[in-house]
């Protein structure tokens, strides 16, 4: 971690973050939740909030794929997906859900907001849920071009991540 000029803990902890929040969806794979704490730490991102159906820490599963970025990323626990949306609302956040909809934006025609933003992931079968999709500022689409309809929420994380942040 020296050699590559990496923040240690307490100071990633103290550094800016990036004004984004992940929400998880009833994310169901406790590696795809480590994942996201993993890429949420890279991208100096905000918090996760882990909803519904989502494990969270402290897990020896989450932490198998986190490697530690469960002792960096803040998060924060909600029964339900709509009290974490609602939360961030009352916050000024601009809600995006990513997910394959009616009306969806391509990420690669989304521009960020001039506001916070938090991301919306879905549950690995069924995605983001209608009603959090209904209550969101918009919808953003991985463009995809094979025969499958979707990727692994924990690699759509990492596109989306990725394409805002550059």
């Amino acid at each position: 971690m020296h050699e590559l000029g990496r923040m240690n803990k307490d100071e990633f902890k103290s550094t800016e973050k990036n004004k984004i929040i992940l929400v998880l969806d009833n994310v169901r794979s406790l590696n795809n939740i480590g994942s996201a704490f993993r890429t949420a730490d890279s991208f100096l991102i905000e918090a996760i909030y882990l909803c519904g159906v989502s494990g969270t820490p402290p897990n020896k599963e989450i932490e198998k794929t986190a490697l530690g970025a469960t002792q960096t990323v803040a998060w924060n626990y909600f029964k339900t997906t709509g009290e974490a949306v609602e939360t961030l609302k009352s916050a000024g956040y601009f809600i995006a859900s990513v997910e394959q909809a009616k009306h969806s934006v391509m990420l690669n025609q989304f521009s960020k907001p001039g506001k916070a933003l938090a991301l919306i992931f879905g549950n690995e079968v069924y995605g983001v849920e209608q009603d959090i999709i209904d209550k969101s500022d918009i919808c953003i689409e991985i463009p995809q071009f094979g025969t499958k309809h979707s990727l692994n929420v924990s690699v759509s994380i990492g596109i989306v991540l990725w394409e805002i942040m550059r």
